[in-house]
């Protein structure tokens, strides 16, 4: 975490996206032996936004990119580095050069970070690197995801929960630093518990040699190991970032985890003794929208005027990988803004 004297962070605009497509519990029964009330209270989920077929990641996330530069009061070509967040590129070569061309940021470098729910906070401190090192001034971090794309929707235990949508923010080059610490942490030995996995067929290419030829399989989940984890892991790893950020839990103002079950919110919370009006959900509207669900629920918490300039945000991201990490920043650029 160290940085050349005088380079911090700021992270000075959001924006999101999310398709026009809803679909709340009760159609759901039309696809799963499903229902709204079993829906609801197992993941406090009502509704999500899917993308149709003519709806792409690129486009997504390049309306959520604009909002977030123009709250930011720059132009895309003021940007150096494009970080796009995703495990659902439109692309498996890599979205994030298709996004730059979309916005015209023709000076920036770009490129995909895969690392799921946790995607955003990953992608956060990656950002926030090139920045107080000096490489960088402007930095536009996307977290992105159609998860829509692949799911059993004949599983009820996983088609319920997933959702499309796009997240951005703005960091910016800024005197003093307001990303206070952070936490990652990768755990490869519970892989098994949350996958969107390759699953190849042998095809003999030639006499001999017999290559892999397929395509990914839809998303598997072991619910209840995940929720133990997350229940576990997360407030471990909110409670390293604020012993690095020298804070205390009552000094935040802002919980925003991972938009994945109500019951994962609650249970942190509790845990950590957050009061339930410090905790930010939206879940109940977007479903988990994997590495967009952080951004999302912040940039709608800034639009509301609940996150206000200074305040002090712990943000979590939890999931496949597994991988878990926590970042503790203040919103904006300074308490005067």
């Amino acid at each position: 975490m160290l940085k050349p004297s005088g380079v911090g962070i700021a992270i000075t605009g959001s924006g999101s996206a999310a398709p026009a497509e809803i679909v709340d519990n009760q159609k759901l029964t039309q696809v799963v032996d499903t229902s709204d009330e079993w829906i609801s209270t197992r993941t406090g989920i009502r509704q999500r936004r899917l993308a149709t077929n003519q709806d792409s990641l690129t486009a997504l996330a390049s309306v959520a990119a604009q909002k977030a530069i123009a709250m930011a009061g720059i132009t895309p070509s003021d940007l150096d580095l494009i970080i796009l967040a995703t495990s659902t590129a439109d692309d498996l070569f890599g979205t994030a050069c298709k996004i730059q061309a979309e916005l015209g940021a023709h000076r920036a470098v770009a490129f995909d970070l895969t690392a799921a729910c946790s995607g955003f906070v990953f992608g956060l401190v990656t950002a926030a690197q090139y920045i107080r090192t000096g490489v960088y001034q402007n930095v536009l971090l996307i977290g992105a995801d159609i998860l829509s794309r692949w799911v059993d929707w004949s599983d009820r235990g996983t088609c319920v929960l997933f959702g499309d949508g796009a997240g951005a923010v703005v960091l910016q080059a800024n005197e003093s630093d307001r990303l206070l610490g952070f936490e990652l942490r990768s755990d490869g030995t519970q892989n098994n518990c949350l996958n969107l996995a390759y699953q190849a067929q042998p095809k003999e290419l030639v006499d001999g040699v017999a290559i892999g030829h397929g395509t990914y399989q839809p998303i598997t989940m072991n619910g209840k190991e995940v929720y133990r984890f997350a229940v576990q892991k997360v407030p471990e790893v909110i409670e390293k970032a604020l012993f690095r950020a020298e804070i205390t839990v009552d000094q935040i103002d802002w919980l925003v985890l991972h938009q994945a079950n109500q019951r994962i919110l609650d249970a942190v919370a509790q845990r950590m003794k957050i009061p339930n009006d410090k905790v930010i959900s939206n879940l109940a509207l977007y479903g988990n929208t994997s590495a967009a669900s952080i951004p999302i629920a912040i940039d709608e918490a800034v639009q509301e005027g609940k996150i206000k300039h200074g305040d002090i945000i712990a943000a979590s991201g939890f999931g496949a990988g597994l991988s878990w990490g926590a970042a503790i920043f203040k919103w904006g650029r300074n308490e005067e803004c």
